[in-house]
């Protein structure tokens, strides 16, 4: 069999090497510099894609998993464990340096990237599968969507949940029959929650105080929450913890020491924003929103999640806090001096980058968990130039990561 040198690493992870015929092959689990023989080969019309059938000559860069679903399981829940920190972080600037000069058509460097605080323990969340019959809790392999493999413990999860999961794991009869996910989260404070996804179909669960109390008797308080699949979400009449949990349905950062630098960084890159006009696009609970205000700034924020928009609207101070898809809410709109844009990893609706466009802020700062929407977006505002990119590593032993770009009106 042909071995077959991997050359670099792809957006996703994945190693990019050379077939005999000239197609491309993508073969995770390798890196940049390792030869090897490759199985599992399949075809496509300009690409193919392989597992790795022998090592024949590792990468310097190779290093030994710790976690031992990485291997045995073939998670899917991290792509680079393979990896030294210092290959991962360069290919994770890659993939945006690649994004930008490839999608946006932008003469640019691959960033710099903030390395992480911790390469291990520093999830906040974890959401776990559960297989058809509920006979496994855990992760799935990857490639393989429609499989899930029983969870022991995640390296890039925090210490917290990991022992919420243990005790969970033990208590697996008391959880509702009809299971269709398992949501693990810690809150700011410390506080641990417990999200039960469930068949809405299913008759209704009656063992939460069951539940609440076997995780208390094992030293591990939570709030426990329910809701339907696809539904609205509601809490448990029995719950643990503060009488006020912070919602632990409502998005935040699953790395919040990183995500805090984040949005230091991109507030900063706004610069002087008292008395401006300013927008915070995806605002989520508030926290740019709020800082901008404390600036001396007039905000407009927009979120979609009308609980987030409750959580700030609590915990102030006061701004003008609009509910709905930003691309609905482009009518109620001011005209911006400066514009932060925080979207999901589908990026920003064609309409509102249009709107962007027509509104011509004097700067626009966006963050982006995803290079190629970010890349996508750039290209649909030929009226700006960007002036500065930076990567931070919030995703450590996966191929994501965030970056923030600053945008200068031309």
């Amino acid at each position: 069999m042909t071995a077959v040198r991997i050359v670099r690493l792809a957006t996703g992870g994945d190693g990019v090497g050379g077939l005999e015929d000239g197609r491309t092959v993508f073969v995770p689990r390798t890196g940049a510099g390792d030869l090897v023989e490759l199985s599992q080969v399949r075809t496509y019309r300009r690409y193919a894609r392989a597992r790795i059938g022998r090592l024949v000559e590792p990468s310097p860069d190779r290093v030994v998993p710790p976690c031992p679903h990485y291997v045995k399981d073939e998670c899917g829940g991290c792509q680079l464990q393979h990896l030294t920190a210092e290959a991962q972080r360069a290919a994770r600037r890659g993939s945006v340096g690649d994004a930008l000069r490839r999608i946006a058509r932008l003469d640019a460097p691959d960033p710099q990237i903030v390395p992480a605080e911790q390469e291990f323990g520093y999830r906040t969340k974890i959401t776990l599968a559960v297989d058809e019959g509920g006979r496994r809790i855990g992760l799935h392999p990857f490639d393989r969507p429609d499989r899930v493999f029983e969870l022991e413990h995640c390296h890039i999860t925090r210490d917290e949940l990991m022992h919420l999961w243990t005790g969970l794991r033990a208590l697996r009869s008391l959880l509702p029959a009809s299971l269709r996910q398992l949501v693990l989260r810690l809150d700011r404070s410390g506080g641990r929650h417990v999200l039960l996804v469930v068949d809405p179909a299913a008759d209704a669960w009656q063992g939460g105080a069951a539940l609440a109390s076997g995780l208390a008797g094992r030293g591990l308080d939570a709030t426990l929450w329910i809701r339907p699949e696809d539904g609205e979400p509601r809490p448990l009449d029995v719950r643990a913890g503060e009488p006020e949990p912070y919602p632990a349905t409502v998005f935040e950062q699953v790395n919040p020491a990183m995500g805090d630098k984040v949005r230091a960084f991109a507030i900063g890159a706004l610069g002087d924003v008292a008395g401006r006009q300013a927008l915070d696009l995806y605002a989520g609970i508030g926290e740019t929103t709020a800082i901008l205000v404390r600036a001396g700034a007039r905000v407009q924020s927009v979120e979609s999640d009308a609980r987030a928009v409750a959580e700030a609207e609590a915990r102030g101070p006061a701004a003008e806090r609009l509910v709905g898809r930003v691309e609905r809410m482009l009518d109620r709109l001011h005209r911006p001096d400066r514009v932060i844009t925080n979207p999901p990893r589908t990026g920003m609706d064609e309409r509102v980058t249009a709107a962007l466009a027509r509104f011509g802020p004097e700067r626009i700062v966006y963050i982006s968990c995803d290079p190629a929407t970010l890349a996508r977006d750039l290209s649909r505002l030929p009226g700006y130039r960007l002036t500065g990119a930076l990567a931070f590593d919030l995703f450590p032993q996966t191929a994501h990561v965030e970056t923030v770009v600053t945008l200068e009106h031309a």
